[in-house]
């Protein structure tokens, strides 16, 4: 039986998401409803993804019985709000990264999905690639690398012209919007362990959000990852970790890869091809995520492996220590 997808939010996110999901099969996946703020819009969405139903409110979406799972796929300044609606409704949910403004509404989203017994994941859509996988099965063999002593991620993106991307009331910055995917990653190689120490630095926009931040995060037993992350200026966009014994890269974009180095010698991953036009690199690897959300819910899981919820947590706790130690504080941060 196909898992029955609603998405929540029609903007290019969304528009990626429901072009990847073409590129699963139909028995295993299909997208039949969406939500938008009007109903005009939702209907041009459905209209040019051949979704069934279209809704103008997010509350219909979130009372129909015949939704599996819940694609978030709208601003993370509405994450908590939008994303409670569906947990209390009993959906299961897929939220898009960043998870959520800060600790404070994580830990309501969390909760809620506890309380109504369904699945939650953050869509930090890199952990599912099969790049990913692969680099996970290299660092539980230890002759590929030795012990990982240090790991590196850089992600620069020139985006200073996107008001998403630089204005205070939509959540902007360049820590939530790219930097997640450096430090998802350091957690991600270090399998979710709490950090000894934070160091951040950076610069701010007159807006107050962040420009461009370097974040160092130090571990048990001498082992660091640096973190490096720009809306202002382009960067390798690479990953690199360094152990006694190897070293693996993940060339750019290391945020969605298609092709892995270890130890020099370099492995692709091919990509489906998109059947329309993309907004954002890479972007048929969405598919990936999709794929794991329905292998949990098959497996009546309540959280990913892949993404665990402790994760998740940990990591918009080290988020909010950055934006501390840089400066940057959003509204949410008071409520």
């Amino acid at each position: 039986m196909a898992t029955r997808w609603g998405v929540c939010g029609a903007g290019k996110i969304s528009h990626d998401w429901n072009v990847a999901m073409k590129t699963l099969p139909a028995e295993h996946h299909q997208v039949v409803a969406v939500a938008a703020r009007s109903l005009e819009r939702a209907e041009d969405f459905a209209k040019k993804h051949s979704i069934p139903k279209a809704y103008g409110s997010y509350e219909e979406l979130a009372k129909d019985p015949n939704i599996d799972v819940v694609y978030l796929g709208v601003l993370h300044t509405q994450h908590l709000r939008v994303g409670l609606l569906f947990l209390n409704a009993g959906k299961n949910v897929l939220c898009e990264k960043p998870f959520a403004m800060n600790s404070g509404e994580v830990k309501q989203l969390i909760d809620a999905a506890g309380r109504n017994n369904v699945f939650l994941m953050e869509g930090i859509w890199s952990r599912c690639f099969p790049v990913q996988r692969e680099v996970s099965r290299l660092l539980s063999e230890e002759e590929a690398l030795g012990e990982v002593k240090v790991v590196k991620a850089y992600f620069g993106s020139p985006q200073l012209h996107i008001p998403r991307s630089v204005e205070k009331e939509l959540g902007g910055g360049a820590l939530l919007d790219i930097g997640v995917y450096c430090l998802q990653f350091v957690l991600m190689v270090f399998q979710g362990e709490r950090p000894e120490s934070i160091h951040a630095t950076g610069h701010r926009l007159e807006s107050g959000v962040d420009e461009v931040m370097i974040v160092v995060l130090k571990f048990s037993r001498n082992r660091i990852g640096l973190c490096m992350f720009s809306i202002g200026v382009p960067l390798p966009n690479d990953a690199t970790i360094s152990g006694t014994k190897g070293t693996i890269r993940i060339p750019s974009p290391m945020w969605c890869p298609s092709s892995l180095v270890v130890n020099g010698k370099e492995t692709e991953y091919p990509l489906p091809e998109p059947c329309m036009a993309m907004n954002f690199t890479n972007s048929t690897g969405l598919r990936y995520e999709a794929e794991e959300v329905r292998q949990c819910l098959l497996k009546g899981l309540k959280e990913s492996s892949r993404m665990p919820l402790a994760d998740s947590a940990l990591l918009t706790e080290i988020m909010d220590e950055a934006r501390r130690q840089v400066g940057v504080v959003f509204n949410q941060d008071s409520q």
